[in-house]
């Protein structure tokens, strides 16, 4: 499943070719995805500029000129690419220099900019919904999102009060949306690693007895920034599905330090531990249980 660095990765791409652009026509090829299209969908769609282009967690928002919000979902295998004109050849059909099945080629947004927006997705587990912006508070699918991790809300303070006398792990409050949102469980591993901080510890060790964070919220609400960060430069991580919507792979996985690296040696200075994997909530966790405390 993608994680935040990668829809953003994502929305880079498609923020040249689609922000300020109007859809000349919305092509949709099939009628569902993992939820059914609404009826209205394409109506609602040609004709309209977008006005800009944001992320939430991990979904994709493009703005309207209607006051409408398109709202978009990678699910696990979706993947935009971008097709302009001197790629085109008969309609409808695109040069695939990625090599993916065009089978799977489910919708397609024509822009005025000349440019051709492709949703491709094999397993159809993505989505597209179009919300009222002023309904937007009230969106099952956003209602609860905690805050971004790269906000400037986001803070030791602000994790320290929202793990506060909570019984989980910290692993498992870390990957709760509604504590922070767009964190998934390659980013959680890693960065609890830089942090040194053991996946199994309660999360109210964030917090004080009066809230107030601790020196390990501190540690752990930095090494998330850095983690992000640079795997937002590295167009994110390609495991298995995700391409930038260049059709290029994100190499953030050659920088992983502990995830997916079981058995192998801890990347801590001066630590001779092993890096370990375990079961934690139904899915793999990576640490260093030797510098992991």
């Amino acid at each position: 499943m993608p994680e935040l660095p990668e829809v953003e990765t994502v929305r880079r791409g498609l923020q040249p070719v689609m922000e300020g652009s109007r859809i000349v026509k919305a092509e949709v090829r099939r009628k569902d995805l993992r939820f059914p299209f609404q009826k209205d969908f394409a109506a609602r769609l040609t004709g309209q500029a977008v006005t800009g282009l944001g992320r939430r967690a991990k979904y994709l928002m493009a703005d309207l000129a209607s006051g409408d919000v398109l709202l978009m979902h990678l699910g696990m295998s979706g993947s935009f690419r971008i097709v302009k004109d001197d790629e085109k050849t008969t309609p409808g059909q695109f040069h695939h220099p990625r090599g993916k099945d065009t089978a799977h080629d489910h919708v397609v947004f024509h822009m005025s900019s000349g440019a051709a927006v492709v949703f491709n997705d094999p397993r159809r587990f993505g989505y597209m919904k179009i919300i009222a912006r002023k309904a937007l508070d009230e969106e099952p699918l956003l209602m609860g999102l905690g805050p971004e991790p790269l906000g400037n809300e986001f803070d030791a303070k602000m994790l320290a009060q929202a793990c506060a006398n909570k019984k989980t792990s910290l692993k498992a409050a870390l990957l709760d949306q509604r504590v922070v949102a767009g964190l998934g469980n390659i980013y959680v591993c890693e960065a609890l690693f830089r942090a040194h901080l053991s996946p199994r510890r309660l999360a109210a060790t964030l917090a004080t007895r009066k809230s107030e964070p601790t020196d390990h919220s501190k540690r752990l609400v930095t090494s998330i920034h850095a983690v992000l960060s640079q795997a937002i430069k590295a167009g994110g991580s390609s495991l298995r599905d995700h391409r930038q919507t260049s059709g290029e792979l994100g190499y953030f996985q050659h920088s992983f330090q502990v995830y997916d690296r079981e058995g192998e040696k801890c990347q801590t200075v001066g630590c001779s531990g092993i890096v370990r994997r375990f079961n934690q909530n139904g899915r793999s966790t990576f640490w260093c249980p030797k510098c992991q405390k």
